[in-house]
């Protein structure tokens, strides 16, 4: 269950590393739609009982805003600082897919490649393109929506798996619709996209990361994990959970009892920080701050990781997905659409993100908090990114969450 989805100006315009998380601090005055938003954010936390929560806001127009909030650890501890490291789940999927369309404008693989040249076990494969990977239209099964899957994940959180067992769960379930007829969210396709990747390249994904991300960019304090080391770099909150895999998999909600005991104080989430991340890898397991994630998101938008055409062959993939609400947003290579920003969002046990650049005003708005989903089943950072850009835009343009498995 990871991994939400929706569900976010060249690499040379970024300037240099920050290196110092505490140099990230809000500004001496406070612009306009800050007051506001400060107790929306705070009734939202304390609505959701989020322990923690980063906000870092980008905008050239209305000004610049980031403020922590609340604590480390649940009930005290040391306050949630600026540069506090957080999992950031499927901000990751924009990271594979990003390297797998570098590959793609260097010639080493072809969007309209079917998957089975390189990976010829898969269901369908010879039907299924690079591009239905990334834009979630190839119909295999998701892994992580299995119960089995999830009961081990509760029962054994430190385990840690191989993309070839996440394989074997999804290719044992029948695909939802033959590809390119439907959008089902799957972290499958990911796991796909970083194996393919390893082949290309000849190195771990973890490699093509630094190589071809994180170092041109300067991300020093991004990372994705080796599989066997389920620890968060200091300084980082703990991340927390109510319920558990098995019963949040169906509805994320808890049942009115405990969410009623929650509201009081009486029911706290559980410490999951430790959980091996190693089953969302490509889909789901990297690290970041809110200083670096601004950075990223500004180039992966704004451009500077892609050339020219395939960043504008990215950006015109993105086709609307459907929304309770009928929100403006769509889904393409690997990354979303927020009516006029671009990104992703983020959940994985513990753990609830968001990041978004606007290319046409430059806003960049990124969101960390440290509980996977409120007592209710919302994503907390989700809500806290409506409220931002109701704030910025006088409209709401972040859509009903989509399921996060």
């Amino acid at each position: 269950m990871v991994l939400s989805l929706v569900l976010t100006a060249s690499a040379g315009a970024c300037g240099q590393a920050i290196s110092e998380p505490q140099r990230w601090t809000a500004a001496p005055t406070a612009p306009a739609y800050a007051t506001a938003l400060d107790a929306q954010i705070q009734k939202i936390m304390k609505d959701m009982s989020v322990p923690g929560a980063v906000v870092m806001i980008t905008s050239p127009q209305q000004g610049d805003w980031t403020k922590t909030f609340g604590t480390q650890t649940v009930g005290g501890g040391a306050p949630v600082a600026v540069g506090d490291h957080f999992r950031i789940g499927s901000n990751t999927k924009t990271m594979t897919g990003t390297v797998l369309l570098q590959l793609a404008q260097e010639g080493k693989i072809g969007l309209d490649d079917p998957v089975s040249k390189y990976q010829p076990e898969v269901p369908n494969g010879d039907q299924i393109t690079i591009t239905q990977l990334l834009d979630m239209r190839s119909g295999l099964y998701n892994y992580s929506e299995d119960e089995q899957f999830n009961a081990r994940l509760d029962n054994d959180p430190g385990y840690v798996w191989k993309p070839a067992e996440l394989l074997a769960i999804a290719f044992a379930k029948p695909p939802y619709f033959p590809p390119g007829t439907a959008f089902h969210y799957s972290n499958t396709n990911l796991i796909l996209a970083g194996l393919i990747i390893e082949q290309l390249t000849g190195g771990t994904l973890q490699q093509a990361f630094q190589q071809r991300i994180f170092g041109p960019l300067g991300l020093s304090r991004t990372q994705l994990p080796e599989a066997a080391d389920a620890g968060i770099p200091a300084p980082h909150p703990q991340g927390y959970m109510f319920g558990t895999n098995v019963s949040t998999l169906a509805n994320p909600a808890l049942p009115p009892a405990e969410q009623a005991a929650a509201a009081k104080g009486e029911l706290k989430p559980r410490d999951v920080t430790d959980s091996n991340p190693s089953w969302a890898w490509a889909a789901g397991g990297a690290i970041s701050t809110a200083p670096d994630l601004t950075r990223y998101v500004t180039a992966l938008v704004g451009g500077g990781l892609l050339d020219p055409a395939m960043q504008k062959t990215r950006l015109d993939s993105i086709k609307p997905i459907p929304t309770p609400d009928n929100a403006d947003v769509g889904y393409g290579l690997a990354i979303v659409k927020f009516g006029p920003l671009y990104g992703h969002d983020g959940q994985i046990p513990g753990f609830n993100s968001f990041m978004a650049h606007d290319p046409a005003t430059r806003n960049s708005v990124i969101v960390l908090t440290s509980l996977f989903a409120g007592p209710g089943g919302q994503q907390p950072a989700n809500a806290i990114a409506m409220a931002i850009m109701q704030a910025l835009y006088g409209r709401s343009l972040v859509p009903t969450p989509s399921p996060t498995r």
